[in-house]
Parts: C-alpha cells; sequence; structure tokens
C-alpha cells in the first residue's frame, strides 16, 4: 500500500530553489512529516519535520535556506529549498507517521518513522 507520495526534485544551478511536496494518500488529523536526504553511500539524515499542530524543527544545515509547511486540507507537506548548492545534491526522501508524538526527535532516525515516499532526485549543478 503506497501511503507517501512526493514529487518535486529536479536539475537547477546553484543558487536556484525548488519545491518539493509529499502527500498521504490518506488524511490524517494528527501526523507528523518530515524529510530526510541520502547521499550516495551514506545513511539518510534528517533535514526537517513538522507536525499537524505546525510545529517545525530543523537541522542546523537547513535552516535559513530550506522551508518546511503544510496544507491540512489536502495532508501535503512542503519544502521549499532556496539558495541551492552542489552540497545539497541527494535523494530527497518523505516520510510520515500518522501521529504527532516525538515528531521533533523523529528526524535523528529514519527508523523513528512508518512510512515513507519514493524518493525524488534534487541535482544542483556549478
Amino acid at each position: 500500500q503506497v501511503h507517501l507520495v512526493e514529487s518535486g526534485g529536479g536539475s537547477v544551478q546553484a543558487g536556484g530553489s525548488l519545491r518539493l511536496s509529499c502527500r498521504f494518500t490518506n488524511t490524517h488529523a494528527k501526523y507528523c512529516m518530515a524529510w530526510f536526504r541520502q547521499f550516495p553511500g551514506k545513511e539518510r539524515e534528517g533535514v526537517a519535520c513538522i507536525a499537524s499542530s505546525g510545529a517545525t524543527t530543523y537541522f542546523d544545515f537547513a535552516k535559513g535556506r530550506f522551508t518546511i509547511s503544510q496544507d491540512n486540507s489536502t495532508g501535503t507537506a512542503y519544502l521549499q529549498m532556496g539558495s541551492l548548492q552542489p552540497e545539497d545534491t541527494a535523494m530527497y526522501y518523505c516520510a510520515g507517521n500518522p501521529w504527532e508524538f516525538g515528531c521533533g526527535l523523529g528526524i535523528l532516525s529514519g527508523r523513528n518513522f512508518a512510512y515513507w515516499g519514493q524518493g525524488t532526485q534534487v541535482t544542483v549543478s556549478s
């Protein structure tokens, strides 16, 4: 069963922007949605998360350039990425839980999430 569908990746020049989208296939009144990214040969690392309450958490590297937001009416989370640099090139994955508990700490490990999107590639060139 597909629980999360994500899109929005692509190729951009350094300094450009992309907006990633992630949508639950079923709506949930309470949830935690997060973005992870994975570099080749590395484990997935957290980027940011947002709870249905609107509370957000960011890893330091994402603060100021990335913004996570939500649309509760559609069950969609967004990751707006600006000032992209080649070091941001990675596969980006959406993750979600149909509950809020532990949302802020969840981005410490992908093992905290039950559902995953299929991944979307972000490539930033010089």
